[in-house]
């Protein structure tokens, strides 16, 4: 465990260590306070009390947006293999 490091992240006022990785911890550190800054928007929004429901709405919130990306890169690859199919096309017509 030498190449391991031990942080502590605050989330929705607790505090959790963990172990990780040294290249983890840049992600886990923004991913913590993109957190809390989302968490604080949605208490002061929605006059929302209880913190796990504001974890729960946080988590719908990111799961959304990883939903939404993968969505949008089909819908590209799609298009992109459209395109292609339209150029293999052209290209088998110019080249007969």
């Amino acid at each position: 465990m030498a190449d391991k490091l031990k942080i502590k992240l605050s989330i929705a006022d607790r505090v959790y260590p963990l172990t990780i990785h040294p290249k983890q911890e840049e992600g886990l550190r923004k991913a913590a306070k993109e957190i809390e800054q989302l968490a604080k928007n949605f208490e002061k929004n929605y006059a929302v009390r209880d913190k796990q429901d504001v974890l729960a709405m946080c988590a719908l919130h990111f799961a959304s947006k990883l939903e939404q990306q993968q969505i949008d890169e089909d819908q590209m690859s799609d298009q992109t293999r459209e395109r292609l199919n339209a150029l293999h096309t052209i290209l088998d017509e110019v080249l007969d």
